[in-house]
């Protein structure tokens, strides 16, 4: 049976922007703060320590009931036991994913323009990722932001599950959940928090008020 999850807060991890703590480190304060989703991107390290990373990671998510989810990587979330794959349009397709990742993964999917929501409509995959839904220093690499229209917009042509990253924080996550998102991707908002438990607590806090007066 596939895993229920929620997509309300959740975290990319970015170790760049950890201010020199340990991936493990930030994700146990997150956990500990109410994150309910936590993936795992990392783009300049080695296979192996990027199995070391997940593993450990998992080790922290895994207690907690909260799905650990690899970018990218099936091979590495394959050797990990991760609870699923996020992609994106440049990645391996998510039909391939899911034949080997198998049918109880969590199948993630980056989408860039109301053309690919289209697309995925009909897709096996659990949830889409909007991104980006503001311009964000994070990535460089990103399409033009999609703003809260472009969420409304795709919540009305595609079916599945919302994420939105890209930009978000606790002076705008507000707007992005009464837009139509189910929750919030966030990088450096919590991943550079002085206090990475606290910050976490108040954005699952205020995401919960916002949600309750939907």
């Amino acid at each position: 049976m596939k895993k229920a999850f929620d997509l309300s807060l959740y975290l990319v991890t970015d170790r760049s922007l950890s201010l020199g703590r340990s991936l493990p480190e930030v994700v146990e304060k997150a956990v500990a703060g109410g994150v309910t989703m936590v993936q795992l991107r990392e783009k300049d390290c080695t296979t192996k320590e990027f199995i070391e990373l997940a593993v450990a990671i998992k080790k922290i998510t895994a207690p907690k009931n909260i799905p650990l989810i690899i970018n990218d990587r099936v091979d590495i979330a394959l050797a990990a036991e991760a609870d699923g794959v996020h992609v994106g349009q440049s990645d391996m397709s998510c039909h391939l994913v899911r034949k080997l990742m198998g049918k109880e993964a969590i199948i993630g999917l980056s989408i860039e323009n109301e053309a690919q929501a289209i697309e995925c409509a009909d897709w096996d995959i659990d949830y889409i990722g909007i991104s980006p839904v503001f311009s964000t220093p994070t990535k460089t690499d990103t399409a033009p932001p999609l703003g809260l229209k472009g969420i409304q917009r795709i919540r009305e042509i595609c079916p599945h599950r919302i994420v939105g990253i890209g930009g978000i924080n606790q002076t705008n996550l507000d707007r992005v959940i009464h837009a139509g998102s189910e929750g919030v991707a966030l990088v450096s908002a919590i991943c550079s928090a002085a206090d990475i438990a606290l910050a976490s607590q108040q954005l699952k806090q205020q995401l919960d008020q916002v949600k309750s007066s939907l």
